[in-house]
């Protein structure tokens, strides 16, 4: 690649192409149009969609039931194990600090933990929900369990 040739034969404020305005313009009589049909005629729009009388794809392909995926809460989750890897005795955790360690990334409405693996630390925890298990971990390990209550 040739440096000087990179930006060569693009113009920032190109004239705007002038049509119907003879034949020794190159764009009369059609105009860069065609013949006839209704893409040829002023003030033509095809609806969203529209695939020229063609049964349409969104018609075309089969839909079934319900899903209700958009209404559901997006549930984050940390199991005990990680935060037995990742922090010390005595933290205290929250969710603020979970992203922070980079455990929990993007949107969520809530955060939960989960008992998978040992504690042997005493922590701290604060989040929306947690599961028997990991309650019970926590607790035996002399820890302290908080729910985040919604807002």
């Amino acid at each position: 690649m040739i440096l000087n040739d990179v930006h060569r034969g693009i113009t920032k404020h190109r004239p705007t192409k002038r049509l119907g305005r003879g034949t020794g313009s190159g764009q009369g009589k059609t105009a860069g149009r065609g013949h006839k049909g209704a893409k040829s005629r002023s003030g033509y729009a095809a609806r969203q969609g529209f695939e020229g009388g063609q049964m349409p794809i969104f018609r075309r392909v089969a839909k079934r039931g319900f899903n209700n995926k958009q209404f559901a809460t997006l549930v984050k989750v940390v199991n005990v194990s990680t935060l037995e890897a990742i922090f010390e005795n005595g933290a205290s955790i929250d969710p603020a600090t979970l992203e922070q360690h980079g455990l929990i990334r993007g949107k969520y409405e809530e955060l939960k933990i989960l008992g998978n693996g040992d504690l042997t630390k005493k922590l701290n925890v604060k989040a929306h929900q947690f599961s028997k298990s990991a309650e019970e971990k926590i607790t035996q390990a002399g820890g302290t369990v908080e729910r985040i209550l919604f807002s």
